[in-house]
């Protein structure tokens, strides 16, 4: 799908990976739609794209269908969704507070992978209705995994729960979606350059990027928005998880 007019809607698109999504996607002429639950962010990236930014709770079945019902309404039919919203913690299994919060399992659960089917099965009802491009093409959906949903890391177990399940509904989704001309793919971003990453100490963000076979650095986000951009524009990927990660394979800890 060639982006250029389309409109798009990225989730936890106020910063990180979503916000580089955001720029290249408006880079190539899409009409892009920040969701975000830090509005100020996101409106001072929406006015710098050109864009707009909605207050979003992915993990709410009301409020994700009411910011798709303001993007359909202000810039027309969304054609493209980048799902990149999301949270973590690090927390042991059992420690010596006692067992992992259920809580806290769940929260993670209910933004991460909960979040994630709730934006494409309420963007996959409308993007369905809408007239086939080339190719019989109506929409593409990227989602974002990691690395830790193969190589999850001591205290991961939630995370990587989350992000396990993402990638595990790539392909059905795909496979439903079909008929419908709607592609999905996920991205598993390695270790990237986020804001998660960026309160850390200089030399143990360099410590972090020399684990990676190569480049020996960390991701950039802009590399991540490459990629998704990409595969908006190749019609042949489809039911798919692509790794973003420099050859890494993470170590316990």
């Amino acid at each position: 799908m060639n982006p250029s007019g389309q409109v798009a809607i990225v989730t936890g698109g106020g910063s990180g990976l979503g916000e580089a999504t955001a720029r290249a996607l408006a880079a190539k002429g899409a009409k892009v739609a920040l969701f975000d639950i830090g509005m100020e962010r996101a409106e001072a990236v929406a006015k710098d794209i050109g864009g707009i930014a909605v207050k979003c709770d992915v993990s709410s079945a009301e409020g994700a269908e009411a910011a798709i019902a303001e993007v359909a309404e202000k810039l027309g039919t969304p054609r493209i969704l980048v799902n990149c919203a999301g949270i973590a913690i690090a927390m042991k299994t059992t420690g010596k507070d006692g067992p992992h919060p259920l809580d806290f399992y769940r929260k993670i659960i209910e933004v991460n992978l909960i979040g994630t089917f709730n934006m494409i099965r309420l963007f996959a009802a409308r993007a369905e209705q809408a007239e086939p491009l080339e190719g019989g093409e109506r929409g593409i959906i990227v989602n974002t995994a990691s690395v830790a949903a193969y190589d999850g890391q001591i205290g991961q177990a939630a995370y990587s729960s989350s992000k396990g399940g993402v990638v595990g509904m790539t392909l059905p989704v795909a496979r439903d979606l079909a008929r419908s001309g709607i592609r999905v793919m996920t991205i598993a971003p390695g270790i990237f350059r986020t804001p998660m990453l960026a309160g850390l100490p200089e030399d143990a963000q360099k410590s972090l990027g020399q684990q990676v076979p190569f480049p020996s650095r960390l991701g950039d986000p802009a590399e991540y928005g490459a990629l998704a951009c990409h595969i908006v524009e190749n019609q042949m990927l489809n039911g798919e998880v692509i790794r973003l990660d420099g050859a890494i394979r993470m170590a316990p800890k």
